[in-house]
């Protein structure tokens, strides 16, 4: 087995990743494996394929539900954790009857959701010497989006995602806990598909589930280890700035 630098390598290292049943959640759980990680997989779709594929831990619940999180901190130590998961809805707002229900569910599992699990990801991690938190944003919460039909709550979302990131590192990096995110752009995932933007992109296509991954499992290395409230573009040159 080749060994892997110092700065890459995450052997010995327990990662917590959520959403990791599909797209880049999944995408993460397997580059961090390849690292040398034991990768803790969460997701509240089913795992049973995950766990064959990338033969990694999995437990299966809703982050929503605040006991569900809290275990996912009551074990051995996590040296990392990667929160992948996240909602979108592909329908027009204007035209959804229970908009006001989506948004509320959507600012529930895209801004509380990383604001109470990083909270207790980061206590957790400090109370053992340390570690490394990372969001996924998105260039939308830089943009507004990548077309008009980018959905206004996934948006506004992702922007305070970012800025749950600033706040979390403030908090964090003080007690040993590097706090970053990745902002992606398009990704080809069950989630983006059907927004029909590709021919509007600077490299004329989506990008792919593992070209996010690998930044995500940079973040979560002794790599970073000098680096917290950083937001990597990781678009393909959608936005520039």
């Amino acid at each position: 087995m080749t060994t892997l630098p110092p700065g890459i390598s995450l052997q010995g290292r327990r990662v917590l990743v959520t959403g990791a049943a599909n797209g880049i959640g999944r995408a993460t759980a397997g580059v961090l494996g390849s690292l040398g990680a034991t990768v803790v997989a969460t997701d509240r779709s089913p795992l049973a394929d995950v766990t064959a594929a990338l033969r990694c831990e999995t437990i299966e619940g809703d982050l929503t539900d605040n006991a569900f999180r809290a275990s996912l901190f009551a074990g051995p130590r996590l040296h990392a954790v990667a929160h992948c998961a996240g909602v979108l809805s592909g329908r027009p707002w204007r035209e959804d009857e229970a908009w006001q229900e989506r948004f509320h569910r959507t600012m529930d599992v895209n801004v509380r959701v990383p604001l109470e699990l990083g909270a207790e990801a980061i206590d957790h991690m400090a109370g053992h010497g340390g570690g490394y938190l990372v969001l996924v944003g998105s260039v939308a919460g830089k943009t507004g989006g990548t077309s008009p039909s980018t959905p206004p709550d996934y948006a506004a979302s992702k922007g305070a995602v970012h800025t749950l990131v600033k706040w979390l590192s403030r908090n964090a990096v003080g007690r040993g806990v590097m706090v970053n995110a990745v902002a992606p752009g398009p990704v080809d995932t069950a989630m983006t598909r059907g927004f029909g933007m590709t021919e509007s992109l600077p490299l004329k296509r989506l990008g792919r589930a593992e070209e996010i991954a690998w930044p995500i499992a940079f973040l979560c290395s002794a790599g970073a280890s000098y680096m917290s409230g950083a937001i990597l573009d990781v678009n393909g040159g959608a936005f520039v700035g």
